[in-house]
């Protein structure tokens, strides 16, 4: 029964700390091995880190709180294309297709945390903190890995009329 719709959506509970949907799904996606209470460490140390760099900078026209900084950064690394091999006529083609909002979540996801768990010698915490922060304000790995991904859609223009 592929396909079939799941409820997975209305069994998702919001985080403990904040109440927010879209964070209790971050922390889900940072879970190895079912271990959620390592995972709700890691990002609940990683908001007290952006929370205290916020308190002590204290940045002009930057989020007041660590939450908002999230999903500053969540809304950044969102993209808005991305490439999708198509063949035609015994040739492959990388056509442009718009992205469902449910994919550019997911993708902003993997890309954040790929781009933190790559940094290696530092406490995860410290260098998720340090990609979201980048992330809020427009830099970081994450931040790159979106920009490649329009350049390539951009690239491929020619062959968006295959997009259907």
């Amino acid at each position: 029964m592929s396909g079939r719709i799941t409820k997975s959506e209305q069994q998702l509970r919001p985080d403990p700390r904040y109440g927010d949907k879209v964070l209790s799904r971050f922390i889900n996606c940072i879970m190895h091995g079912g271990k959620k209470a390592v995972a709700q460490r890691v990002v609940y140390s990683a908001l007290d880190d952006i929370q205290a760099r916020l308190d002590k900078e204290k940045p002009e026209g930057a989020p007041e709180t660590a939450i908002e900084v999230f999903r500053q950064a969540i809304g950044n690394v969102k993209p808005g294309v991305e490439v999708r091999s198509k063949r035609v006529g015994g040739a492959n083609y990388q056509v442009p297709m718009a992205v469902t909002a449910r994919r550019q979540q997911s993708l902003a996801f993997r890309w954040i945390i790929t781009a933190a768990r790559a940094e290696k010698g530092k406490p995860m915490h410290r260098c998720l903190a340090r990609e979201l922060y980048d992330a809020a304000r427009g830099e970081g790995k994450a931040m790159t890995t979106r920009e490649n991904t329009h350049r390539m859609a951009d690239a491929n223009k020619a062959f968006a009329h295959f997009a259907w």
